[in-house]
């Protein structure tokens, strides 16, 4: 059970991070130049922690801007309206007991975190030129008063921790020390001692967890810290505060232990292919890693040129983490849900606010970057930002940020990357993603690895099924997920997944966090020209009998689903959910099944017991190879965000909302004995396309067994084989379990073989065609050619990662 932060909140509105000149100067350039400053003040006799000081200071307000320019526009009025309701609301009598009605008692540790949370976006506005309330003399008096009666009432050396950790330990203090740097001037120095005694008792460094001395900080938690130190250092003017910062992000305190700049093989941090884990068995890239990635580019841009700044050069892994890790997962400005924990039960952290986070974070360590690494990074942002217009980047940043974006944005010599496409498996936290134009799916598995859910502190109460083969489907409807789905939803059929229909209790009520992993090994995949993929996953359901082996082959225009071994004994239905889509408040898309258009009416449920293809206008098109016992299910769904999320300072609101569904399941019946599936997706495909689809049936169906699942194209010349056990398949024999593409071209082969269950040391398999020259082989693979070539592959270690060879 880990006591964990309710809501890790990426930088948005009140985001760090602001160019210090003006928006024509270039990011490299502004990054040469305020570093110079830096440098020059020691040698003229500035105090440099005054300059210091300033630098944080902008990086939260932005600094100098033109308030008139258009794009500041939404986001001063996003400052104004926040600013304006916590001043309207705020307790200023002498006689008080909490600042504001709804955080008492004040004593509370949520309570008062977020009260700080509060001060500090009015101390924003005051500091920000053309804010409604900026040099307002009103304000700076009454946050300065309010600092003052949470310390003496709330939070202050003499406290003992109580309920959660990150409360006392990171969000006040951040909050806290943030405010002392833009009231700086305002607030007496006493009270800035004071106020420093105060976080040295609770985040004395960023190494180790104040309430559990033996334990090390790790990942975004050690960032969060570290910035909370610098800042500390800078308020209360103390260098070796500053130093410590800057070296607990490399943990020289334990010899880079837990170093944010290296790569890890378990447990919390980056990992070379790409994964980031937090919580030690959780995907988290978007939430936890998007919060690392923050601190350190606010670091970066903080401490560059002063004598503390950041020389490590394992910095180099957050540099190759932009595009390995989070451009993996990001998509058209988006952050995929399925990286998102717990925070995609967050009514005001959905998929395209932790992507607005992703893109102000990445264009903040651009400034602090070398030009190799930044120039790629702004055209990446620029094509984020550029292509997603349903919630455009300009209404979800801050000033700061936006200084930044429109840098980029104004100059034509930085070009919008294109959508990108490929297919990538994350091995090391059981993701796959693959991407086409127009198109992108992402597929969330779990193992005894990483964790199917977390869920805790009122937090992602309905997540049961997140990790159990989840298929997201990414297209023009960039709201698909953020558009009330996870409120609304049937959170019993989520796509991709295959489930029992036993009733569920809420997760997460209680206090703290906790995960559940499953007892399966086998969950990824292997990856063919970075083009082609197949992934397989073994499910073992919680608190049922329910198994089931299923497999994903992921193509050019299509995602092929199959699934094997399906069983229950518990004398419920068992379901395998094709799609449950978002049809919005009153989407009435045509559902089309064998031909025949079916009733776009809500409470149309309808059964076809052999099915062999069905469109859906706007979506695409579903093909049932062997057919299929399918279900069509049309239902408008009432929740509110606070049905899944309770949390202290992440409660979702009790506002009912009303989406309508279009959902598609194969029915296994009842306690189902070896049943299977086999459905084909064809994203964007219209209706005469998927029936011709069906007809020709351009991709074959080699196996779908318990022993083994396959498909081949032959256009492509490409077979994908899952092995459960060792045997034959499409043609191909392989002595153990293992995933395997294999592509012939002309007089060519390319292999790909992976060991997602990483069970074995070595697989051997034998190719079905002549070979006679090996072209290329990674270390890992021997191969014997000849007219039945064999290849030995060394998969021990390798972490389920995939080995590749060509032959000719």
């Amino acid at each position: 059970m880990t006591h964990a932060h309710p809501r890790r909140r990426t930088l948005l509105a009140t985001g760090a991070g602001a160019l210090l000149l003006p928006l024509t100067t270039g990011a490299a350039r502004a990054y040469a130049t305020t570093a110079h400053t830096v440098r020059a003040s020691a040698a003229d006799g500035t105090d440099p922690f005054d300059t210091l000081r300033l630098r944080a200071a902008d990086l939260t307000t932005g600094g100098t801007i033109d308030p008139t320019r258009t794009i500041f526009a939404d986001a001063l009025a996003a400052l104004d309206t926040a600013a304006g309701a916590q001043w309207t609301t705020l307790d200023r009598g002498a006689g008080r007991t909490s600042l504001w009605p709804d955080l008492a008692p004040v004593t509370a540790p949520g309570n008062f975190s977020q009260s700080y949370g509060r001060l500090l976006t009015l101390a924003t506005a005051w500091a920000t030129p053309g804010a409604a309330l900026h040099g307002e003399e009103s304000v700076a008096e009454a946050v300065t008063d309010a600092l003052a009666f949470l310390h003496d009432t709330a939070y202050h050396p003499a406290k003992a921790e109580t309920g959660n950790w990150w409360f006392w330990e990171i969000g006040a203090p951040r909050s806290l020390m943030d405010l002392c740097v833009l009231l700086y001037d305002r607030i007496p120095a006493e009270r800035i001692a004071a106020y420093c005694a105060t976080v040295d008792r609770f985040c004395a460094d960023p190494d180790r967890r104040t309430n559990s001395p033996s334990l090390a900080e790790t990942g975004a938690n050690r960032a969060d810290k570290a910035a909370i130190v610098a800042l500390r250092g800078i308020v209360g003017r103390d260098a070796g505060k500053l130093a410590l910062a800057r070296d607990g992000l490399s943990d020289t305190r334990d010899a880079g232990k837990h170093s944010l700049f290296t790569y890890v093989t378990s447990g919390d941090g980056f990992y070379r292919d790409g994964s980031f884990v937090q919580h030690d068995c959780v995907a988290y890239t978007g939430t936890y890693g998007n919060v690392l990635l923050s601190r350190v580019a606010y670091l970066v841009a903080l401490l560059t040129g002063s004598d503390w700044e950041i020389t490590d050069p394992g910095i180099s892994v957050i540099h190759d983490a932009v595009e390995r890790s989070f451009a993996a997962v990001t998509v058209d400005g988006l952050m995929m849900d399925a990286v998102r924990g717990r925070a995609v039960s967050r009514e005001r952290e959905r998929d395209y606010d932790t992507g607005a986070g992703t893109t102000t974070n990445v264009l903040l360590l651009a400034t602090g970057a070398p030009e190799a690494y930044a120039a790629r990074w702004r055209s990446i942002a620029k094509g984020w930002i550029r292509r997603n217009t349903d919630t455009p980047y300009t209404r979800l940043a801050g000033i700061p940020a936006l200084r930044r974006a429109a840098a980029v944005l104004d100059d034509p010599a930085i070009p919008a990357a294109p959508a990108p496409t490929g297919h990538t498996v994350l091995a090391d936290m059981d993701r796959v993603v693959h991407r086409r134009p127009g198109w992108t799916a992402a597929l969330s598995l779990s193992s005894r690895r990483i964790a199917a859910w977390e869920a805790g502190n009122g937090e992602n109460l309905h997540g049961w099924y997140t990790g159990d083969g989840m298929l997201y489907l990414y297209d023009d409807d960039r709201t698909q997920f953020s558009d009330g789905f996870w409120p609304t939803v049937d959170a019993r059929r989520l796509p991709g997944t295959t489930v029992d229909t036993r009733p569920r209790a809420d997760l997460g009520t209680g206090g703290g966090t906790g995960t559940y992993r499953p007892a399966n090994a086998v969950a990824g995949g292997a990856v063919l020209h970075d083009r082609f993929g197949a992934a397989a996953m073994e499910l073992i359901a919680a608190g049922s009998t329910l198994r089931a082996r299923k497999a994903w082959f992921f193509l050019d225009d299509a995602v092929v689903a199959l699934g094997a071994g399906v069983t229950a004994s518990d004398g419920r239905a068992v379901e395998t959910v094709v799609d449950n889509h978002n049809l919005h408040t009153a989407g009435a898309p045509l559902l089309t099944v064998d031909g025949t258009a079916q009733s776009g009416a809500a409470g149309r449920d309808a059964t076809f017991p052999q099915a062999r293809w069905a469109h859906l206008d706007g979506v695409g098109g579903y093909v049932f190879p062997e057919g299929a016992a399918l279900r069509a299910l049309r239902e408008e769904r009432t929740g509110a965000w606070a049905d899944i999320d309770t949390g202290a300072d992440t409660a979702g609101s009790a506002t009912r909302l009303t989406r309508r569904y279009e959902t598609l399941w194969i029915d296994h019946g009842v306690s189902p004995t070896d049943a299977g599936y086999a459905y084909v997706l064809l994203p964007g495909l219209d209706a005469d396309g998927t029936a011709a689809w069906s007809r020709s049936r351009p991709v074959r169906i080699a196996a779908d067994t318990a022993e083994a699942q396959a498909v081949h194209v032959p256009a492509l010349g490409l077979t994908a084989v899952h092995f459960w056990t060792a045997g034959s398949a499409a043609g191909l024999t392989c002595d153990g379990p293992g995933t395997v593409l294999v592509r012939r071209q002309g007089g060519s082969t390319s292999v790909a073989v992976a060991d997602p269950g990483r069970t074995a040391s070595t697989l051997t398999l034998t190719l079905p065609r002549p070979a006679y020259r090996v072209c290329r082989a990674d270390d890992t693979v021997t191969v014997t050619p000849g007219r039945r070539p064999v290849l030995t592959v060394a998969v021990g270690g390798s972490h389920g990662h995939t080995h590749t060879a060509e032959l000719s």
